[in-house]
């Protein structure tokens, strides 16, 4: 791994690159989409395999999460990048008269920094730089370390197809990191946790740089079974999201808060679906993902020793090839500390509460820090619909996992602790670029009410220009 980069140089080289003016031109930038896509199609095996070594991903799931909705969210981006970057244009308003026309023009930041995390190493770095592409920025891409295997196919996937004053990868940890970060950049894009994504903010604040981050959430993602769900329904979607990445998922479910009264049900119904799609020792199968590093893995476990009196299904690991079992915890307080942070691995606590206070239960998730997903299972719709208009969270679904996120058209983020901004297709696009009004004035017929000398008829014809 080479980290000994003049990252100044590749930002002053990529900032001439793009004051040339070549990635202004709309028709340049579908070129550069097309070809992005084309070599997405070309590396696909390469990407498989790789994230099955950073991961243990199957091949199925490898496309399904990283590979297939990358080619989904480029296909987005050329289907509608002319469209969404045409002038907006503006009726200036008798006040501007007889300048009437404005136009705003969606203008490219400069030079973006991605910095994408370990998770989903392939969609979390191509899926935002196909929105800074679409956007006419260059981008200095900065991958995880935790990921070797994805940063190394990355890493001659750009050099391959892309000039580095336009798109270059650097790879290398936390100094790496910090020696971007140091750099003004226009744009920085982060995804990862919420401390180090403060860390990001503060950095940033030297230059005034502005910033998307897309953060797990810091109290976790709640997933709320009332006593009137399909419970085989909820307990099959909970246990597949569960097991997808080993639980290192960003809007994965962090915990569970089912109803008193149908807890042992669900739970019931949660085992079997756990068994039934991954067997009843998931370290033995080689379709579950592991985790990403031995630390990672160590972390797991000592959380799951702090509960061993309440772990009522999987509980054990393999640290040799890094995968740990699914595993439940219940019953377990609202208040207790391992639902307090996120988990961002196999365990799943289940929180029981009375069905009557519901209402009370999501009071308490309310005044915790925003989460990046939130997810209902109910035959309530009323008060589902009330829910998910009052809480404050990233995006969620109602009596389904995860697909919110697969939804063309619609964006994709959190807020304060789960992050900032938003991006997938044109929210994607719009995050790369700045709105600029620009108002074409006239010499001619301009009237001066403006000007001085001001006198007593002047305030009230302004005033007439209110109606």
């Amino acid at each position: 791994m080479n980290t000994d980069y003049d990252i100044q140089g590749i930002v002053e080289r990529q900032r001439e690159f793009f004051l040339s003016g070549a990635t202004l031109d709309v028709a340049w930038r579908l070129r550069q989409l097309k070809k992005l896509k084309a070599a997405v199609k070309a590396y696909e095996g390469r990407f498989i395999d790789a994230l099955h070594q950073d991961l243990g991903r199957s091949a199925a799931e490898a496309y399904l999460c990283d590979v297939g909705p990358v080619i989904v969210e480029v296909n987005e981006m050329i289907a509608g990048l002319r469209r969404w970057s045409r002038p907006e244009c503006h009726f200036s308003g008798l006040m501007c008269w007889p300048s009437v026309v404005t136009k705003v023009y969606k203008m490219p930041y400069g030079v973006s920094l991605i910095i994408s995390p370990f998770n989903f190493p392939i969609l979390l770095t191509l899926g935002v730089l196909a929105a800074s592409m679409a956007g006419g920025n260059t981008a200095v891409v900065k991958t995880s370390s935790k990921s070797p295997a994805c940063t190394a196919v990355l890493k001659r996937f750009f050099a391959e197809y892309f000039d580095e004053e336009y798109i270059t990868l650097v790879d290398g940890g936390h100094d790496v990191a910090d020696r971007c970060l140091e750099q003004r950049f226009d744009k920085i894009f982060y995804t990862g946790s919420p401390q180090v994504g403060k860390h990001v903010m503060e950095m940033a604040a030297r230059h005034l740089t502005p910033v998307a981050l897309e953060l797990g959430g810091e109290t976790g993602n709640w997933c709320i079974v009332r006593k009137d769900a399909n419970l085989k329904d909820a307990a099959r979607k909970v246990a597949f999201f569960k097991l997808c990445n080993a639980g290192q998922i960003c809007i994965n479910i962090n915990q569970v808060a089912v109803a008193e009264e149908v807890a042992e049900a669900f739970l019931e119904e949660l085992k079997a679906a756990f068994d039934r799609q991954i067997g009843k020792d998931a370290t033995l199968n080689d379709e579950y993902p592991k985790m990403i590093t031995t630390a990672a893995y160590d972390k797991c476990a000592r959380e799951v020793e702090q509960y061993a009196d309440r772990v009522i299904y999987g509980g054990r690991g393999n640290r040799e090839n890094g995968r740990y079992q699914p595993t439940i915890l219940y019953p377990i307080g609202i208040d207790e500390a391992v639902v307090n942070h996120e988990l961002f691995c196999p365990i799943l606590p289940i929180v029981p509460f009375a069905d009557s206070e519901a209402d009370q239960l999501m009071d308490v998730i309310a005044r915790r820090e925003h989460p990046l997903a939130m997810y209902l299972f109910t035959s309530n719709k009323r008060w589902a619909k009330k829910q998910m208009r009052r809480q404050q969270y990233g995006g969620g679904c109602v009596n389904e996992v995860c697909l919110h996120l697969m939804v063309k058209g619609v964006p994709f983020n959190g807020t304060g602790h789960s992050g900032m901004g938003a991006y997938h297709g044109q929210w994607g696009f719009r995050e790369f670029t700045h709105p600029s009004t620009v108002l074409y004035g006239r010499s001619s017929l301009n009237l001066p009410l403006r000007e001085h000398p001001y006198n007593d008829m002047k305030p009230k014809l302004l005033h007439w220009f209110e109606k």
